[in-house]
């Protein structure tokens, strides 16, 4: 099921069924969060690689990041009203069924205006107007499930699509296979060993120390940090180097306010490029998204989740994979203080057996092509088959 580091590309033709037209036309769907359209590009980016004469094109909402980060990777992007399903009896719930009608008729207008042979959805409140415009137009679907606990959308789609692939394994979607996490191939073919050095460099680290990585994402996690800085003496004691990505606007300071510093420990507010981070580690501390489970086995690098403590419990869920494989540990945020870094983090920094032991764990449940997984079951139900 795993296919580790990268590999040479073989050469690749794309076949068609008998009536398909000359270049598939595929139209995904998808946003909101980057959760959401770093999945759809990934997919995108492999269908161009896989059958370059492919038409591709993009459907949102107008107040996703797809309306920023879609344009700027290259691809057309139309959207539709986002109609999200009133949870509660306001005036909302009876203009509900009006909207989402009007919804879907625009979604089948694009369709239909960009004769879509398939349509690619990822999640978000954009997705099941889109789903229900295709199916009423008798247009294949193929969708993928980012988290362990799916979410609405997907949860429609899979009644009647033609493929569903899921990033983590016995994801409760009707025939889900288990194609693992869309991701930048920056990520996904990187081999850590050989590019460790440099990367180290490149962050201003010693290229020969032990690295512990820490990272509560983009916008920071305070019990991370304050955390992390409770017990900087014990994990710098270990002789090891931190890099510490605090989120922005979340500098960790010290009693006078300025920004905590010693040696061999370098703090960053956000880090434009993880796969840097990614590469340098011997050890991660992040929140458990499900592109950072993902993203940390296809790389096989060892790490502790910390779950976002808010939410349905989907975080928690999308690490037990990768935990009960004995890649990760799993640590609630309310535990996540000095003593258990004394207890669980510390030693692992003590003895490189244990983080070699954990790395292949890891990278045994890593999945680095599920971008080329979900762009052939694409094409497939368009009518094209990817030859070798």
């Amino acid at each position: 099921m795993t296919e580790q580091g990268p590999s040479a590309v073989p050469e690749r033709s794309v076949t068609k069924d008998s009536g398909a037209a000359d270049a598939p036309a595929v139209v995904l769907a998808g946003g909101g969060t980057a959760g959401h359209v770093s999945p759809m590009l990934a997919i995108a980016e492999a269908i161009r690689r896989l059958a370059p004469q492919a038409r591709q094109s993009m459907i949102g909402t107008q107040s996703g990041l797809e309306t920023r980060l879609v344009p700027a990777a290259g691809y057309d992007l139309e959207t539709i009203e986002k109609v999200p399903f009133p949870r509660r009896p306001t005036r909302d719930l009876f203009a509900f069924p009006r909207r989402f009608r009007a919804a879907i008729d625009d979604a089948a207008a694009i369709l239909q205006a960009r004769r879509a042979d398939v349509v690619v959805g990822v999640g978000g409140y954009v997705c099941p107007p889109v789903f229900l415009a295709a199916k009423r137009l008798s247009i294949p679907v193929v969708l993928h499930e980012a988290n362990a606990r799916p979410g609405m959308a997907n949860k429609l789609g899979s009644r009647f699509a033609a493929f569903t692939g899921v990033a983590f394994e016995g994801t409760p979607l009707k025939n889900a296979e288990w194609v693992g996490m869309p991701m930048a191939r920056t990520i996904s073919q990187l081999d850590r060993r050989a590019e460790q050095a440099a990367a180290r460099e490149a962050l201003g680290l010693d290229p020969e120390l032990t690295t512990l990585v820490v990272t509560g994402g983009s916008s920071g996690a305070l019990n991370l940090n304050n955390a992390v800085a409770s017990a900087l003496e014990d994990i710098l004691a270990t002789g090891v180097q931190v890099l510490h990505l605090t989120g922005r606007d979340k500098a960790v300071t010290d009693r006078h306010g300025t920004p905590l510093t010693a040696e061999r420990y370098h703090q960053r507010e956000y880090l434009d490029g993880m796969h840097l981070a990614y590469a340098a580690a011997d050890l991660i501390v992040a929140r458990s998204g499900a592109a950072t489970v993902s993203e940390v086995a296809a790389v096989g690098l060892p790490a502790v989740f910390v779950p976002l403590p808010v939410g349905n419990g989907e975080q928690e869920l999308n690490a037990r994979g990768l935990v009960d494989a004995g890649g990760a540990l799993l640590v609630k945020d309310e535990h996540f203080t000095r003593a258990w870094i004394r207890r669980n983090i510390v030693p692992l920094l003590e003895d490189p057996r244990l983080l070699l032991t954990m790395e292949k764990q890891s990278a045994e449940r890593g999945i680095s092509d599920a971008d080329e997984r979900m762009a052939r079951a694409a094409l497939r139900a368009a009518g094209y088959e990817v030859q070798r």
